[in-house]
């Protein structure tokens, strides 16, 4: 019988480049909610959200909010939690 194993993002994203990557792929999903996903996903394997609220000065409640499927974010809130997590926002031709 075969096992399951636990997958977790969050393994795989151990350094900037990767990070980049990885949210590059999910912006060309052209998904919204997946991409908050994706941003809660690089938060919790740099430190969790006690650490994105440190660094981009939104509270933690405020966090869970924005970066669930459902979330929102104003593009203010968005550039906030991306400048936390050392990436920055591009723009390129499609």
């Amino acid at each position: 019988m075969n096992k399951a194993v636990k997958y977790d993002t969050g393994d795989y994203l151990n350094s900037p480049e990767e990070v980049a990557i990885y949210i590059e792929s999910v912006l060309e999903e052209d998904d919204p909610a997946l991409l908050l996903v994706a941003l809660r996903n690089v938060a919790d394997s740099q430190g969790g959200m006690a650490m994105m609220a440190e660094h981009s000065g939104l509270s933690r409640e405020s966090l869970y909010r924005t970066l669930s499927k459902t979330g929102n974010p104003k593009i203010s809130t968005l550039m906030s939690i991306m400048k936390a997590l050392g990436l920055h926002l591009s723009v390129k031709a499609a």
